[in-house]
């Protein structure tokens, strides 16, 4: 019996773990990546209108590249993971060649303009979405809410912070961690009692915070952040994947981020769909949350050494504020559960 194709990319290290967690359960089938092609996750992971212009030519080569595996492989269905400038072009070819095209993580439609819609829901068969209040942004029978698939990954998981213990997260990108890193060290250097952990995202960003002069109270390991993020009373991290891993975790997070002024300026002219920068802001706000939001944002010139510092401190000297922000991180968390597990619905949906 020929075994199924399935043409299986991510553009993003947070991609590869859910193509990771895929793979295992598609034992069945015969399955390639962009790293068949000789793409690495390390290439295509740039971020910025003028980092991903500076190699045009090398996302032109990718394009045409994968699109030629297409028609010359014949896949079955190409399943598409977030990386959204990229992925979905390349559902959409596959589609015009009568191959199913299944995309996991819902572009953030929801947050631009709405406009995009028909457009994806032409590129599409099936959108696997993260989020409970996105499949209704689309036609019926094309969105489906299979769950985050880190609600399950954090199910008896026991918080345990340790007294003075503060986690720094500044991204897993070099832009972010040079951006991020200096502001997070000054605010280490004016808290000599507390003990600050930066659980790098890889070797490379291991590398790029080592460059820098880190202050004695200020420890640096490669991965671990669940456990770092558990073992500490609060947290300041970098907008992205990292802030939901932080409110699963129940561990009160101040969410940062500083990009350039020309992006900013794009950013906030584009951004018309949210208030808000962080998922769970978002899904508190969007599922009708009330009261204060879940995780506080500190964006652009908000992003200070002295506003960082006055959250930070409110934290740490009141255990009930603590307490009370854990529990709103965990309410909006659970949200995010679905029947099932959001794997083996993905998986159903390829089939």
């Amino acid at each position: 019996m020929t075994k199924k194709k399935i043409l299986l990319l991510a553009g993003e290290e947070s991609g590869m773990i859910y193509a990771r967690e895929l793979a295992a359960r598609l034992p069945g089938c015969e399955i390639r990546t962009y790293q068949d092609y000789g793409f690495e996750i390390a290439d295509l992971a740039v971020f910025g209108f003028a980092a991903v212009l500076s190699r045009i030519f090398f996302f032109l080569r990718v394009k045409r590249t994968m699109e030629r595996a297409i028609d010359e492989w014949r896949p079955d269905a190409i399943v598409t993971i977030d990386y959204p400038g990229m992925n979905l072009k390349l559902a959409a070819y596959a589609k015009s060649r009568g191959v199913k095209a299944v995309h996991i993580v819902c572009p953030q439609v929801w947050a631009w303009h709405q406009g995009r819609i028909p457009k994806i829901e032409a590129s599409l068969d099936r959108l696997c979405c993260f989020f409970p209040f996105e499949p209704s942004l689309f036609r019926p029978g094309l969105a489906v809410f299979t769950g985050h698939p880190l609600a399950r990954q954090f199910e008896g998981l026991v918080r345990d912070p340790q007294p003075k213990r503060v986690a720094l997260l500044p991204g897993s990108r070099k832009g972010e961690v040079m951006r991020i890193l200096p502001t997070l060290l000054e605010v280490a250097k004016l808290h000599p009692n507390l003990a600050f952990t930066i659980p790098a995202a890889h070797d490379r960003a291991l590398g790029w915070i080592r460059g820098f002069k880190l202050p004695p109270n200020v420890e640096v390991r490669l991965g671990g952040a669940r456990e770092v993020l558990l073992k500490s009373e609060c947290a300041v991290v970098a907008s992205g994947t990292a802030t939901l891993e932080a409110a699963f975790c129940g561990c009160p997070t101040i969410l940062v981020y500083r990009v350039s002024a020309l992006l900013a300026a794009f950013l906030r002219r584009a951004l018309t769909g949210t208030k808000y920068v962080g998922l769970a802001n978002i899904i508190w706000d969007r599922c009708g949350g009330k009261g204060d939001q879940p995780m506080p944002e500190l964006l652009q010139e908000n992003f200070t050494v002295e506003a960082v510092c006055r959250q930070l401190d409110r934290w740490l000297d009141d255990a009930d504020a603590r307490k009370q922000q854990s529990a709103r991180l965990e309410q909006t968390v659970s949200l995010l559960k679905s029947k099932g597990d959001p794997i083996e619905n993905i998986v159903e949906q390829i089939a």
